[in-house]
């Protein structure tokens, strides 16, 4: 259904259920819908209602219809738990012109834990029959687990586009695929374009740009991409684990979390690659990061922005004392949380409209850094460094951005489907290009190793 449709009646029944499910042995294998954390998470069975929209109006628009359609809905939920209820799971592109569908998707069951606790939601059309009705046991609407098989899974290899990459065409256009002959070298097309970008900020014409490259590949037919995305959950603990319409990651990055009021965030910017093989050597990477002026510069930016952004939205607003060394599998981040009170009544939706983008992911001043990002990048990020996550009927929801993720394509004639994974890096004064090549190396990490066979 598009945005412009009339709003649909929607009923949502959340039972409590008896044991902990095994989420991943829900979902299905070759299109989950998957967030999880730790001992958190949920998974989404079939869908419902499928949003979608675009342009730069596209999260609030989005929160427009999503009001329309909480408010008509019909919601039974005893659990009451961030979560429980009425849920849509949405993913948005980060640029305003992208070819890329934002979407919002409701699944027709989910399956949901929060440590101890566990419950099941049925989402129905008016109309519609529904299974999950006084005295019947919530465990028996459960669809059959299929578990699942490791040794199956044969990989792929992500690596270097043979060439450079393509800016995606408009939509409905064909696009070559992935290694297509287009071009020169993408790794010597993203150092010259830090070259250029370092200079455009020497020059004074901005602060910070973020500039990202890709890598990409084929999953063969029938890949169980559960594999993978269970590889995230166990290994980055610290990340939200996220399957949302082909989008797959772990992102260590808080966009915003807004829950009765209380509005949290945390921002990443400034890195280094782990050195876990040498517990020395990797205290020094850590110790350099903190110490580092580039770094620290670039981080004081990415705060800023966020503060700037929900400033308005906002009351009480706090941040740690100073940033800290995140500590991940692959690399050490600056980190900074931030804390607040919602000021007004504004959807989770509302708020990343006010914080996207982040001088994280775009730079500093904003319009000039995304309309550098156009013009240096030779390709469309499509959802990469956008947002992903999920709200509710209260407008309630937790939104990550869109980071160490890659993007599954539609299934092609043979059966297989394409893979491109995107990362990159804050550009500013005295950045060193094969500084900013490693960088996202170490960045593609995550999914280069839980695509690996």
């Amino acid at each position: 259904m598009s945005p412009a449709g009339d709003a649909p009646t929607l009923s949502a029944v959340t039972k409590p259920l008896g044991e902990l499910p095994n989420l991943l042995t829900f979902a299905d294998p070759t299109a989950p819908l998957f967030w999880n954390r730790g001992d958190r998470g949920c998974v989404g069975v079939g869908e419902v209602l499928r949003l979608v929209f675009t342009g730069p109006d596209r999260f609030v628009e989005a929160s427009r219809v999503w009001r329309e359609i909480a408010a008509a809905a019909v919601v039974d939920d005893p659990v009451g738990m961030p979560g429980s209820g009425l849920v849509a799971f949405g993913t948005f592109a980060f640029a305003d012109e992208s070819a890329s569908e934002s979407v919002l998707i409701v699944p027709r069951l989910l399956i949901h834990r929060h440590r101890n606790m566990a419950w099941v939601t049925e989402v129905t059309l008016r109309g519609e029959a529904a299974a999950l009705v006084d005295g019947v046991d919530p465990a028996s609407v459960l669809p059959a687990a299929r578990p699942l098989d490791a040794a199956a899974w044969s990989g792929v290899e992500l690596r270097e586009p043979e060439v450079v990459a393509y800016r995606s065409p408009a939509p409905g256009a064909g696009q070559p695929k992935w290694g297509a002959s287009i071009g020169g070298s993408d790794v010597d097309a993203y150092l010259a374009g830090v070259r250029n970008a370092t200079a455009r900020v020497v020059a004074g014409d901005l602060e910070k740009v973020v500039l990202s490259r890709q890598i990409g590949g084929q999953l063969e037919p029938g890949a169980d991409v559960r594999i993978p995305l269970e590889r995230l959950s166990d290994r980055y603990l610290d990340c939200w684990t996220f399957a949302v319409d082909g989008l797959i990651g772990a992102s260590p990055e808080t966009l915003v979390r807004s829950t009765s009021g209380a509005v949290s965030a945390r921002v990443l910017a400034g890195t280094r690659g782990r050195r876990a093989e040498d517990a020395a050597r990797d205290r020094a990477a850590r110790d350099e990061l903190l110490r580092s002026a580039k770094e620290q510069h670039e981080h004081d930016f990415a705060v800023q922005s966020v503060v700037t952004a929900l400033a308005p939205h906002v009351t009480e607003l706090r941040t740690s004392d100073a940033p800290f060394a995140l500590q991940l599998p692959n690399v050490w981040h600056l980190a900074t949380d931030l804390g607040a009170a919602l000021g007004a009544e504004s959807t989770a939706l509302e708020l990343v409209d006010a914080l996207h983008p982040t001088a994280a992911v775009a730079g500093t001043p904003t319009a000039d850094a995304v309309a550098l990002i156009a013009e240096l990048e030779p390709f469309d990020r499509g959802r990469y460094s956008g947002a992903v996550g999920w709200i509710d009927a209260a407008g309630d929801g937790e939104w990550v951005i869109a980071l160490r993720c890659a993007q599954i394509g539609e299934v092609d004639a043979d059966g297989a489907r394409a893979i491109v994974a995107t990362a990159g890096g804050g550009i500013v004064e005295g950045s060193n290009p094969q500084h900013e090549l490693g960088e996202t190396v170490s960045k593609f990490r995550p999914i280069t190793e839980a695509f690996a066979s």
